[in-house]
């Protein structure tokens, strides 16, 4: 069983999102809608993506990762935070 499988329902239901949000894109540019709108809703479909991959790679670490201790989950806590920090900029 995978790390996600609790929350799958969950992802796929971001990632139809994600893709929703695409499809609009297209239309946006066969409109031939605002430049400006258009990379707005660019970044809220990228931004989208990277919180779904944040949050698999989470449930990735708390399910792959054996044997965890207390300090093991501060551990793993604080290298989300970093990755989530680092996927924002």
């Amino acid at each position: 069983m995978r790390g996600y499988y609790a929350d799958k329902d969950d992802v796929l239901a971001r990632l139809r999102r994600v893709e929703g949000q695409v499809r609009g894109l297209q239309r946006m540019v066969e409109e031939d809608q605002y430049c400006i709108n258009i990379l707005t809703q660019i970044s809220a479909a990228s931004n989208a993506l990277k919180k779904v991959g944040v949050g698999l790679l989470e449930e990735h670490m708390r399910h792959c990762i054996a044997n965890r201790t207390e300090k093991d989950r501060d551990m793993i806590a604080e290298a989300i935070a970093a990755v989530d920090r680092l996927v924002k900029s």
